[in-house]
């Protein structure tokens, strides 16, 4: 995905210009545009609204065009920007999502749908999967915005991250410009969330299977706290207020937003508290949580400070423990960084922070949003999904990054074989056992299996087809599994969409659903 860290929004007011940012972030100035905004064609699905929208029906609003896909790192991080604007301008403005998928999967609807859930995104979206619209506008990456003033023309549009402030300014202006047609009626549309009934979980984002305490630690991440459980899904303990919020204290107080991934260590449980960008420990004895990494804040920098809690992260996604060392998979840099619990110190230890897949010395390689990782103490193997690759990189600093199976940006697919044929479909979640790794493809539906010394790749489990079926690994269904673990011969799976833990048991090949107890108890 492209991300541009400095931006420039110019207007340009007159009917027959537009201006617009170039991929090198030079201004050019066009006549592709003439009088009003091109229309959205028809006979498209649309989302959060219960019926088509016309762009010609939207004059006297200013309207942001938000061209997406749900997989995107930096889509996700407009998201929050977009909120700030639409809460500032409920009546002023309207945003619509243009979904213009990069995965196969992220061109059907109803799997757009669970992301407007999952990211709880309240505007109207079109299902642009066939880049009808992307192309009459232009766009050329994720994620782009468009500006239209309230006589229908394009004032402007930029792509990348960090578009508050810019479109903030923006829509002032054209507010005074076009002061007279503004129609601040408010806007009303039918949103996907009033149809959803959801579950005890919340797209459950991670798990993790401590074998030798029994306790399993479910992420439940739209909810926004931790649920422990014994491993046959007796509730024991929770992880937070449920509230959205960054608040350290007690496990009854502590706030979360839309954590991920855990490792543990002895009774203490290290969160990565993603949309908080911070690293949070939990004390399971003390039943306290507290801050150790980050200022809560999103920080652009790929060259992490000393001091941790003066150092801004870009959405943590999955961390393991390998001795004294915590790394990190910062799925918003594109890189590993690594944590020394002894000396408290941040460091990167992969990843140059260019997007692509590219092998080499650890820091001048290039990853693509690592969003899974384990470690056999040696290597740590890690699921980077934008690449749809399965990489491995040394512990030792004066290693080296490799690929196991992937082959560029948009290589993917479902297919089992070896290193030269084998594709996934953005993997997320990853765990090593006994020389083997367990892969959550989370986009094909399936668990599948890699063997990191040949370099070979398998289906163990998931027909592929979108479902919550439980029975033999071979009819199972999975709706994008994200997190993976394992304890006594049995993988626990969470399967996102279906706000559900599966349970692989590995000597009878069978799928099961955990069925979570006592937890009236505990609420």
């Amino acid at each position: 995905m492209k991300k541009v860290f400095i931006f420039i929004l110019l207007l340009a007011f007159i009917n027959t210009t537009c201006t617009k940012v170039t991929e090198e972030g030079k201004i050019m100035t066009t006549n592709d545009y003439k009088g009003n905004a091109p229309e959205f064609p028809p006979g498209m699905d649309w989302l959060n609204t219960d019926k088509p929208i016309k762009v010609s029906e939207l004059n006297g609003k200013i309207v942001i065009l938000d061209f997406w896909t749900y997989c995107c790192i930096n889509c996700i991080h407009v998201i929050p920007d977009l909120k700030r604007l639409e809460a500032k301008y409920p009546d002023e403005l309207v945003v619509i999502g243009v979904h213009s998928a990069k995965f196969n999967t992220e061109k059907e609807t109803d799997n757009i749908r669970q992301a407007i859930l999952r990211y709880d995104i309240e505007h109207p979206v079109l299902n642009d999967k066939d880049f009808r619209v992307w192309t009459i506008y232009g766009v050329k990456a994720w994620p782009t915005l468009v500006l239209l003033n309230p006589v229908g023309d394009v004032a402007g549009y930029m792509s990348g991250e960090g578009i508050y402030k810019p479109f903030d300014e923006a829509i002032g202006k054209l507010l005074e410009e076009f002061k007279d047609v503004i129609d601040r009626t408010p806007n009303e549309f039918k949103l996907e969330k009033e149809n959803h009934s959801g579950s005890i979980l919340n797209y459950p984002g991670k798990v993790l299977a401590d074998e030798v305490s029994g306790r399993l630690f479910i992420t439940d991440s739209n909810n926004n706290r931790i649920i422990i459980t014994d491993l046959d899904g007796s509730i024991i303990d929770i992880i937070g207020s449920g509230k959205s919020g960054n608040k350290d204290g007690s496990f009854s107080e502590a706030g979360f937003f839309k954590p991920q991934g855990t490792t543990l260590k002895d009774d203490i449980l290290f969160i990565a508290d993603t949309e908080n960008h911070l690293i949070r420990k939990a004390d399971l004895i003390n039943r306290t949580v507290k801050t150790i990494a980050g200022t809560g804040l999103q920080e652009y920098v790929k060259i992490p400070g000393i001091d941790p809690l003066k150092t801004g992260l870009n959405s943590p996604w999955d961390i393991v423990i390998s001795g004294t060392q915590l790394f990190i998979a910062m799925a918003g840099p594109h890189q590993l960084w690594s944590m020394d619990l002894d000396s408290n110190k941040l460091s990167i230890h992969a990843g140059s922070g260019y997007e692509n897949i590219i092998d080499g010395e650890l820091l001048s390689a290039a990853l693509a949003q690592p969003s899974g990782i384990t470690t056999d103490g040696n290597k740590l193997y890690f699921a980077d999904s934008e690449v749809s690759a399965i990489r491995a990189a040394d512990i030792n600093r004066n290693g080296k990054v490799t690929t196991i199976i992937g082959h560029g940006l948009f290589d993917f697919g479902d297919i089992d074989g070896d290193e030269n044929t084998a594709r996934f479909q953005h993997p997320l979640g990853i765990v090593h056992v006994g020389g083997l790794l367990y892969v959550a493809d989370t986009y094909n539906n399936k668990i599948k299996v890699v063997d990191p010394r040949t370099r070979k790749s398998r289906t163990l489990a998931g027909s592929g087809k979108e479902g919550n079926t439980d029975g033999s690994f071979e009819s199972s269904t999975f709706d994008e599994p994200c997190g993976i673990s394992y304890a006594n011969e049995k993988l626990y799976v969470a399967d996102t969409n279906n706000g559900a833990i599966r349970i692989l048991n590995l000597k009878t090949k069978t799928v099961s659903t955990l069925e979570l107890k006592n937890f009236d108890k505990i609420k």
